[in-house]
């Protein structure tokens, strides 16, 4: 058994060192914007299989651009620990792992955002083990190379949101016909709600699951003083809330 476990333990460290070794450059995300990511790769291959044509809406907009209120509501909805770790969340982790080991499969990623920016960048949607050790160094790397802010307006404009649409401002044209900037805070979090499931879920017609989201990332975004009393109520009264 102690053979086996120090062969195990020396494979491991091989795998993570052959791993770490042939990661991406990161580096010239510092100035340069992605044109192309895994992410829509992957989707125009599926579109092709399926005979289709593959779509492709993206409008890259700088930091300052993207609506506060956007960034906000993403930040507490997908990774609120976002400025005090380092790539990872060991308490999303574990609670990630309890979750999936009491329901014996995988209902919860507990991923941060440079996890989810990694996977889209350079990964697939695949969730095999070797690909979130991947993830993982990815991000790690991403923290050591770029500021937080970098990493944070590359996730607002590439991530999916919904089928062909990429980024806040293709998807504030695509759902509500304005600029991001030009959110109100109840198309903000609507936004942000359906970011775990954007091919799914769509933020101009909310489903049951969606307004369970948004109401939940609605009162954090109060909670944390991010709106107003004011902004809370119109923001419920939007949605039909009393």
């Amino acid at each position: 058994m102690k053979r086996f476990l120090l062969a195990s333990g020396v494979l491991l460290v091989c795998l993570v060192a052959y791993e770490y070794l042939n990661l991406p450059d990161v580096f010239p995300l510092k100035k340069e914007n992605p044109q192309m990511t895994a992410l829509m790769r992957q989707r125009e291959q599926e579109a092709r299989s399926a005979g289709k044509k593959a779509r492709r809406s993206q409008l890259w907009i700088g930091y300052g651009a993207i609506s506060p209120r956007l960034r906000s509501a993403v930040l507490i909805g997908e990774d609120d620990a976002f400025y005090q770790h380092e790539g990872y969340d060991l308490d999303q982790i574990k609670e990630s792992f309890a979750r999936n080991w009491e329901k014996k499969g995988f209902v919860r990623g507990g991923s941060t955002i440079t996890q989810q920016l990694a996977k889209n960048l350079y990964l697939s949607t695949s969730r095999n083990p070797l690909r979130k050790l991947r993830e993982f160094l990815i991000a790690r790397r991403m923290e050591e190379e770029l500021s937080k802010r970098r990493i944070l307006e590359i996730y607002l404009n590439v991530i999916e949101w919904g089928d062909g649409i990429y980024g806040a401002e293709a998807a504030s044209h695509a759902y509500f016909g304005k600029p991001s900037k030009d959110l109100s805070v109840r198309e903000a979090v609507l936004l942000a709600a359906v970011i775990p499931n954007p091919r799914r879920m769509n933020p101009s017609r909310p489903s049951r699951r969606v307004e369970y989201r948004f109401d939940l990332i609605l009162s954090r975004m109060h909670q944390y003083r991010q709106i107003s009393d004011q902004e809370l109520e119109e923001a419920r009264k939007a949605s039909g809330e009393p």
